[in-house]
């Protein structure tokens, strides 16, 4: 996997990894040297999210190195899944914009799904009352090639295919409430900027993770179970 920030990790889905048998390697793309990184060795590669912007690599050059690393991978139809930043950073491989969308969607709230959405991995997502987490001040454009799935109220590009083994998801299936607690603080600022109430904030956590969780590992384990063994 590659990670941005310390406390936005696997998740759920490191248990699902295991399960499979699936060892997990850490790449901390700030600090590491991306550019000696095995891009295609890896059965998966997870890239998870971050505060930063992809089109940010003037102050934070590794992002250039991400891009590439990535776009290696979707241009050989290698298993990939992008989170939040690492959805953008697979948009942005595959030439698509990315670009401030003018406002924060910070918070608890469901998804419509596409048609295509709706017969895919995330179909457990089409629950009523559900609600994903949202946290992000991006957007991207729906790649050429790319299958939309999912948006909300605000973000009309929530989720996309591209091929048979790349999933990018703009929110979070993955994180916990209590795991959540560490963003509070590792996101205070963004979250005073954004004008929210941190214990209305903590509250719907609490109340809507759970559900969220059931609903993230039923698709988490859809896409693996369905993902290529041989991609050409």
């Amino acid at each position: 996997m590659v990670s941005h920030v310390g406390f936005e990790d696997l998740g759920i889905l490191a248990p699902l990894l295991a399960e499979r048998g699936i060892a997990v390697g850490h790449v901390d793309a700030p600090r590491d040297s991306l550019a000696e990184v095995d891009t295609t060795s890896p059965d998966l590669l997870i890239v998870l999210g971050g505060p930063i912007g992809v089109y940010e690599a003037d102050i934070y050059p590794f992002l250039s190195h991400e891009i590439a690393m990535v776009g290696e991978r979707l241009a050989r139809g290698l298993p990939t899944l992008g989170i939040c930043l690492g959805a953008q950073l697979m948009a942005a491989a595959l030439g698509a914009r990315v670009y401030p969308s003018g406002f924060k969607e910070i918070g608890w709230k469901p998804l419509t799904l596409s048609d295509a959405g709706r017969k895919s991995c995330l179909a457990p997502l089409a629950e009523e009352n559900l609600s994903v987490l949202h946290w992000h001040g991006d957007t991207f454009d729906l790649p050429d090639g790319a299958t939309h799935l999912a948006s909300s109220d605000l973000c009309e590009n929530q989720a996309f295919l591209f091929g048979a083994n790349a999933l990018g998801l703009q929110f979070h299936l993955e994180t916990s409430a209590e795991a959540l607690e560490s963003w509070f603080v590792g996101h205070a600022v963004e979250i005073g900027g954004a004008g929210l109430s941190l214990t209305e904030l903590r509250e719907d956590s609490r109340r809507l993770a759970g559900d969220c969780n059931a609903a993230g590992k039923a698709c988490f384990t859809a896409w693996l179970d369905g993902l290529e063994a041989d991609p050409v």
